[in-house]
């Protein structure tokens, strides 16, 4: 699966939250709705978030230098990781502050036509975003459903994108349906209610959202189609006649690391050995262009040594063989 930043969809959902943040302060100036209040205070973190993940985006394209060898693509999943934190806190906790206190201490809304009409307008500019995200998504997933599109994106704007933008839409619901209730009844409770539950959504986002971008952060393998692409590219059948071990490890997320072991025939020379890695590491390179950091490490194939299975002590994150017990 290709990893695009969906800069396009960025655009549109930072452009979008701008618009409707002002639009919901001016609503709450008017009406005192706190669903009004939490609203625009989501809109603005939205929009700083928006923000984040375009300089996240900037700062990824550094060229890499002596102390950062592999270059600062994962810079794009710090930023990602940010915004997480940015709705957890700005967004969802504000909000169900707010709901608290407007439970708390109810008042009736003034001015209802201004939150009903700008939440009327936020829903149309949302999905105007909302529908720009998806389509750009759906050049990427393939046949994956959105869940797994979220969890197994290796680019993070774009899952990024499309929560805060379900959740923008769901919350623009519920603070429609905390109006029209207060309305209704009489009772700023509802309006604090709906509030509430806007805070809660943002919050469960935002977890969802610190979930993916650590898993990423920590290091994630290339996907089960990538890593068949690269053997099936490794092995010419001659000189490479198989793989004993490979790891690979996205330094980006269109930066791929790859460390294998390869199987080579033992009564092949230096010179040959040298050229079926040469050419194995071109062949890799055209099959995944993203394959940007290649070791290959040539052996001599042993079923023996295969029965055995991995070496605990070797693998990283495995047992450290130097260490004492107390």
């Amino acid at each position: 699966m290709s990893a695009s930043g969906g800069t396009r969809a960025i655009v549109a959902a930072l452009g979008a939250n701008l618009a409707i943040a002002a639009s919901k302060f001016v609503a709450f100036a008017f009406s005192g709705s706190s669903s009004m209040l939490a609203e625009g205070v989501h809109s603005l973190a939205d929009s700083g978030n928006q923000f984040l993940l375009l300089i996240g985006g900037k700062k990824a394209q550094r060229e890499a230098t002596p102390q950062h060898p592999f270059g600062y693509g994962r810079e794009r999943y710090i930023y990602a990781f940010l915004v997480s934190i940015v709705l957890f806190t700005i967004g969802g906790m504000f909000a169900i502050y707010e709901g608290v206190e407007k439970v708390s201490h109810p008042h009736e809304l003034e001015n209802w036509y201004w939150p009903v009409g700008v939440l009327v307008f936020a829903i149309v500019a949302e999905g105007f975003s909302f529908r720009t995200a998806i389509k750009e998504s759906n050049e990427l997933r393939g046949t994956l459903s959105w869940s797994q599109f979220i969890r197994r994106a290796k680019a993070p704007e774009l899952p990024v994108v499309l929560l805060e933008d379900f959740g923008a839409l769901i919350g623009l619901v519920l603070a429609l349906g905390g109006v029209g209730l207060s309305l209704l009844t009489g009772d700023g409770v509802w309006d604090g209610i709906g509030t509430v539950c806007i805070g809660v959504l943002l919050v469960m986002i935002a977890l969802v959202l610190a979930a993916e971008t650590k898993s990423l952060l920590l290091g994630e393998a290339a996907g089960v189609e990538v890593v068949k692409q690269i053997e099936a590219a490794m092995v010419d059948g001659h000189t490479v006649t198989g793989v004993i071990h490979m790891r690979t490890l996205h330094l980006g997320p269109e930066e791929l690391l790859i460390a294998a072991k390869i199987a080579v025939q033992h009564d092949d020379t230096a010179a040959e050995v040298a050229s079926a890695i040469n050419a194995a590491e071109a062949r890799i390179r055209a099959a995944v262009p993203i394959a940007r950091v290649i070791y290959l490490e040539p052996d001599i194939y042993s079923e023996a040594e295969a029965a055995k299975g991995p070496d605990p002590a070797a693998t990283p994150g495995g047992p450290n063989p130097h260490a004492t017990d107390h």
